[in-house]
């Protein structure tokens, strides 16, 4: 995988002195991607990184301005959080959201792991490849979070997932199409899309993961189900559930949790 140009916003022309805009010219998406940056001019070295995957509809912009993790992240900053770089890429604009999948025709799980984390780091100065890696999302971001996160154990310091989708199957519930959709890469795993699987696989280097769901989601059954499975395979991590629905007025108020878990972790 590689990537043959980048787009960057020049900060003279953006209304917030600390976000930034990027266009990657992506071989694993044979096309282009976008990415919102925030605090990408920090004068601090090697940064953590976030990175929070949207859901079906979505696209790279939604976090700041539908749900303003920027301003939950400054906030918590006052409160003596410490200093990220928080990295919002799209999920490839496949019609009816791409899952972050290895598919038969576009890379979209290369696509965020390699393609996207370089142009990141070749464009933003405060962080590197020696920065840490989190990963976090919403609804099917969340399925992507956790299970990019677990296939790809050893590249992260901690993952977290909100309202996640569990089972690539109820993608179908949010955008009306059959898993038949998801057509897999020839040379993908048997169970590619499968959390638990690569959870298993990678048991040994398997970073502290948390996920959470309000009681009123259409998924909650199915992190509920997601909760039982991880148990009987005897696997680490911690749950917590919440009051609300699947909506931005949830994810805004959590996505605390996940910035202080993955603090927590980066100082610990």
């Amino acid at each position: 995988m590689a990537i043959q140009q980048i787009e960057k916003s020049n900060p003279e022309y953006m209304s917030d002195e600390q976000l930034m805009l990027l266009t990657v010219h992506s071989s694993a998406l044979k096309g282009r991607g976008n990415i919102s940056v925030y605090n990408a001019y920090s004068d601090s070295k090697d940064l953590p990184i976030v990175i929070l995957m949207h859901g079906v509809w979505g696209n790279h912009w939604v976090w700041m301005h539908l749900g303003g993790v920027h301003e939950v992240y400054n906030k918590l900053r006052e409160q003596g959080l410490g200093e990220f770089v928080l990295v919002m890429p799209e999920d490839g604009s496949y019609y009816a959201g791409s899952g972050y999948l290895p598919l038969k025709n576009f890379d979209f799980d290369k696509w965020i792991v390699d393609d996207m984390l370089e142009g990141v780091i070749q464009s933003v100065d405060c962080v590197s490849e020696n920065s840490k890696l989190f990963i976090t999302g919403l609804s099917m971001g969340g399925y992507g979070a956790l299970r990019l996160g677990a296939k790809y154990a050893d590249k992260f310091a901690g993952i977290s997932g909100h309202s996640s989708i569990t089972d690539v199957n109820e993608i179908q519930d949010f955008n009306k199409e059959g898993p038949e959709f998801y057509e897999l890469a020839a040379d993908a795993a048997e169970a590619e899309a499968d959390i638990v699987y690569w959870m298993q696989k990678n048991k040994n280097s398997m970073p502290p993961m948390r996920f959470d769901c309000g009681t009123e989601d259409q998924l909650y059954q199915g992190n509920l189900k997601f909760k039982a499975r991880l148990e009987q395979a005897g696997l680490d991590f911690t749950y917590q559930e919440f009051p609300g629905g699947h909506e931005w007025p949830y994810w805004n108020k959590h996505i605390e949790d996940t910035l202080r878990f993955f603090d927590e972790i980066n100082k610990g």
